[in-house]
């Protein structure tokens, strides 16, 4: 009887250990930066990052915020990930465009493919999403 009761005991302990990671895992919510995109194997980097991350944790929240020379990125003339891209919005992933960048740089949103989403300023929607409990990486090397 005693052995049953520490069986019983280390296997409650083991299923409460294996929801709490669970649990833990469905709670990120991260944010990256990617400013330079000129160079293809920086692209390739970042998408392999974010295929990685997505499916190590495929319900945590990821939001890319995009500016200055990261715009090539997601521009189908400029950018050789375009299906990677696609299949990580399909995922969740949120690629976010700063409309200083756009505004600065003369690019139009017919310029960038159809999946994106467009903010003001992307420097302060980082520092929004830090405010609310997001983790910050820079993409990228």
């Amino acid at each position: 009887m005693k052995n049953l009761t520490i069986l019983f005991v280390l296997l409650f302990g083991l299923i409460s250990i294996v929801a709490l990671a669970q649990k833990k895992s469905n709670n990120h919510k991260i944010v990256f930066q990617f400013t330079n995109a000129n160079d293809t194997i920086q692209q390739k980097a970042f998408a392999n990052q974010l295929n990685n991350l997505t499916a190590l944790w495929p319900k945590a929240k990821y939001e890319v915020v995009v500016y200055n020379m990261g715009l090539e990125f997601l521009m189908p003339t400029k950018s050789k990930h375009i299906a990677a891209i696609k299949v990580l919005h399909e995922k969740g992933v949120r690629f976010v465009v700063c409309e200083n960048t756009m505004k600065n740089r003369k690019i139009t949103k017919d310029q960038l493919i159809p999946e994106v989403e467009y903010v003001p300023a992307g420097i302060a929607e980082i520092v929004e999403k830090q405010e609310q409990g997001w983790s910050y990486i820079k993409g990228g090397f």
